[in-house]
């Protein structure tokens, strides 16, 4: 697992994180993955970049090769899961990692491109492998400062 790490240190005038950024918490043997955005694509993607960085350091990924996938679910937070899940799918059976996220969500469908590379353990140093997303903690809602949470944890 990478640590707790971010994908953006930016500090508003109150010194709070602003914009879009990951990142993990901790659970028991697993972990949870967090995203953080002023949209719910942007949170969506963001919790896709944390569930990167449990693998490996996401700048380390070249986003070089993209793949298309389609998700729906009855709400939101099925939604996130059905999501991740299709993320774990994509990185075990193409044996790519991904570090870019374009993602457009129309009520509960999802469309994304995925943006990567072929695995290279000499360059990516991969960690563990993430078997999948889970419900427990699962939460897509906004914080009190308005922006978009998408959490959830992750079976390593």
């Amino acid at each position: 697992m990478v640590g707790e790490e971010t994908a953006n240190l930016e500090r508003d005038s109150s010194g709070r994180r602003a914009g879009a950024y990951y990142e993990h918490y901790a659970h028991d043997a697993d972990i949870g993955v967090r995203g953080i955005g002023d949209s719910l694509e942007s949170a969506f993607a963001q919790a896709a970049v944390a569930l990167t960085a449990v693998v490996c350091a996401p700048e380390k990924v070249t986003p070089a090769q993209s793949v298309q996938v389609v998700c729906d679910a009855p709400n939101r937070e099925l939604l996130l899961v059905d999501w991740l899940n299709t993320v774990v799918f994509e990185m075990a059976t193409r044996c790519m990692l991904f570090s870019r996220f374009d993602i457009a969500i129309r009520r509960n469908a999802l469309s994304a491109v995925l943006w990567g590379e072929s695995t290279d353990r000499s360059k990516h140093q991969p960690v563990v492998e993430v078997k999948g997303a889970t419900y427990t903690d699962l939460r897509v809602q906004r914080d009190d400062q308005g922006r978009w949470v998408a959490q959830c944890i992750v079976d390593v």
